[in-house]
């Protein structure tokens, strides 16, 4: 067996993530969520945690391209000195 085999299948020995760890993760989880955490109900399936997860990362991935959409128009509208000033915030 070559030593690249052997040092996957050792590490995936070690990486084994058990089912404690899991349920710990998606209770993290859940308490990081807006749409679970404003329910106030402490049974919600694993299943349904990654899907709002998701439904979440996708919400962010929205906002986040909204936010620079508009930024973009923002520096395009504005005299070159306060453009200036502005991307010189943003890289700080």
């Amino acid at each position: 067996m070559s030593s690249r085999r052997s040092r996957s299948r050792q590490s995936g020995v070690n990486s084994r993530i058990t089912e404690d760890q899991i349920n710990d993760l998606v209770s993290k989880l859940q308490q990081l969520l807006p749409e679970i955490r404003e329910r106030r109900s402490d049974k919600v399936s694993a299943a349904k945690v990654l899907q709002e997860t998701c439904n979440y990362i996708r919400s962010l991935h929205r906002e986040v391209d909204d936010l620079s959409g508009r930024l973009s128009e923002l520096l395009a509208t504005t005299d070159t000195a306060q453009a200036a000033l502005i991307r010189s915030l943003l890289l700080q």
